[in-house]
């Protein structure tokens, strides 16, 4: 039955790309929200605001909104659930239940309630109840697939539990049924309001894997214009479009997160550090991936002078400051040596002066500086490589985002390449090839990929500098899978296919490589070596 509902809603969509998004003057620039409650009439407008904010993870608008709510009418319980809800982030997995629950202690009396206002309040007090985060978000999604069944033309209810569902896949072993689940409901939605912003927002987090992306393609293609206002909203469909390969419209939604989050954070008079610089980041890597270096140089010019400004903000108060803005540094940091290859500035980026990185982010350090020095063949190589088995045996706060698998392929990529270096091209394809098994253990890619050297890209270049032109291309095949359009990977394909003899397949490659680069600074080697092998065809 899941199955032909996702399939219906897919063919729906199909003949549906270009509908004309239309909003309420409830929420103006976050969507369509219908939620009737008890609530008094002013209470309810910022309740329905505070709604829409949630589907698109805006919980700082979110709380905003329903504390706006309960000035305006102290005893909508309402209100207090919707607070509650805003404390928790279940795909980033941040829960505040200290807060949620001083929210909920608010409510005295749930008999003047309606039996479904009732309902919801009840399924949220399971989601800060006893046990384990795991066990109460479970909890908490079978409380709300009955609130679902319940109220068959609720959407809220639809949205949330299909929001539920995705919190509990990113722990579960049947990940993908809870996944196509949780798409299948959200696509649902869409058909009954076109401008609900969570219709769109948790297609895309469902179907967000290089397998699924393309059933999602139309919900990125709307999500932004459902709600303009967020800047969550106008980055979302950028991890569709990197699913897919598609450069310029990934450019474009990082662009526009990045510039929406700069206007809130100018608007509402807040620190830098609120902006959002997770689309700054993933925007670095897609001016990467289109040969744009000088705007990817200025993008991290941004983060360097945002960071030395925190730093100095915060040394009055805190000597290490753990700024929110650095846990996407040395991931720019780490793309801007891997994707160029220019190992020897490698030494010169460093983390600010005055920063701590967290563990994690250390040992995202010491794999970029380790693998350039591999490269070229530095023995400090060996150093990074140890220096992250150490940090990998310690131990560090272990979620869906920062595993210790990561650091064991960062660790063998090392020893791949300081083989690789010497030439012993067996030890090198037999690090790498455990590389590779390791990475397939991990979550799907989601976006610049967080092993950062992908394991498939390197065993292919082992391939290649070993002289197996077919084993490389294999390999690089595999990566592009994972990766579409990623331009190390389409240039391992096309230099293979040239080793091999095989020019046309060469040919076909560079061609693309040529459409993909097209734009890019003039100077960029991967445009150099298309446009000469194809002058040359």
């Amino acid at each position: 039955m899941m199955i032909r509902l996702l399939c219906i809603t897919i063919i729906f969509f199909g003949f549906n790309a270009s509908y004309i998004i239309q909003t309420t003057n409830a929420s103006p620039k976050l969507g369509k929200v219908e939620f009737p409650t008890s609530g008094s009439k002013e209470a309810q407008q910022h309740f329905i605001r505070g709604v829409a904010a949630l589907h698109s993870f805006w919980y700082t608008e979110a709380i905003d909104s329903f504390q706006k709510s309960t000035k305006a009418d102290p005893n909508f319980a309402m209100s207090y659930w919707g607070e509650a809800m805003a404390h928790n982030a279940p795909l980033w997995e941040r829960q505040d239940s200290k807060s949620a629950k001083a929210a909920l202690s608010k409510i005295s009396d749930l008999s003047e309630l309606t039996q479904r206002e009732q309902d919801y309040i009840q399924a949220v007090q399971l989601l800060y109840g006893e046990g384990e985060k795991l066990t109460r978000d479970k909890a908490y999604s079978n409380a709300m697939r009955g609130v679902y069944i319940k109220y068959p033309n609720d959407l809220e209810a639809a949205c949330f539990y299909s929001l539920s569902l995705l919190g509990v896949a990113r722990n579960a072993e049947n990940k993908l049924k809870l996944q196509v689940e949780a798409g299948a409901i959200a696509l649902d939605v869409f058909q009954q309001n076109p401008s609900h912003p969570c219709a769109s927002h948790y297609a895309i987090h469902a179907f967000d894997s290089p397998d699924l992306a393309r059933l999602a393609l139309p919900s990125a293609q709307r999500y932004a214009k459902i709600a303009p206002s967020s800047h969550h909203a106008q980055h979302m469909p950028a991890h569709i479009f990197v699913q897919l390969g598609m450069w310029p419209e990934a450019a474009k939604s990082n662009e526009n997160g990045w510039a929406t989050s700069k206007k809130w954070v100018e608007r509402e008079k807040l620190p830098k550090s609120k902006r959002d610089y997770h689309s700054l980041q993933w925007l670095h890597y897609v001016y990467l991936q289109q040969g744009f270096i000088g705007k990817a140089e200025a993008i991290f010019k941004i983060q360097q002078k945002d960071m030395r400004e925190g730093i100095q903000a915060a040394e009055k108060s805190k000597p290490n400051p753990n700024l929110r803005s650095g846990k996407y540094y040395y991931r720019m940091f780490a793309a801007t040596i891997i994707e160029t290859e220019q190992w020897k500035k490698a030494k010169q980026l460093l983390p600010p002066e005055g920063w701590e990185p967290k563990t994690f982010s250390k040992a995202g350090y010491n794999f970029v500086r380790g693998y350039a020095a591999a490269m070229q063949g530095n023995e400090e190589a060996k150093k990074y490589a140890t220096e992250l088995k150490v940090i990998r045996e310690k131990g560090f706060r272990k979620n869906h985002f920062s595993r210790s698998e990561y650091l064991e392929v960062w660790e063998l990529e090392i020893k791949a390449a300081i083989k690789l270096y010497e030439k012993d091209y067996e030890a090198a394809t037999q690090l790498a090839k455990k590389s590779t098994l390791i990475e397939e253990t991990l979550p799907s890619p989601t976006g610049p990929p967080r092993i950062l050297k992908p394991t498939y890209e390197l065993l292919g270049e082992v391939y290649l500098k070993a002289g197996k032109p077919k084993k490389a291309k294999e390999q690089f095949t595999i990566s592009l899978g994972r990766h579409p359009n990623r331009i190390r990977s389409l240039i391992g394909v096309a230099r293979s296919a040239k080793l091999d003899g095989n020019k046309i397949t060469a040919k076909e490659n560079y061609l693309k490589i040529l459409s993909i680069l097209k734009n890019a600074d003039p100077g960029f080697p991967e445009l150099k070596e298309a446009k000469a092998f194809l002058e040359n065809f």
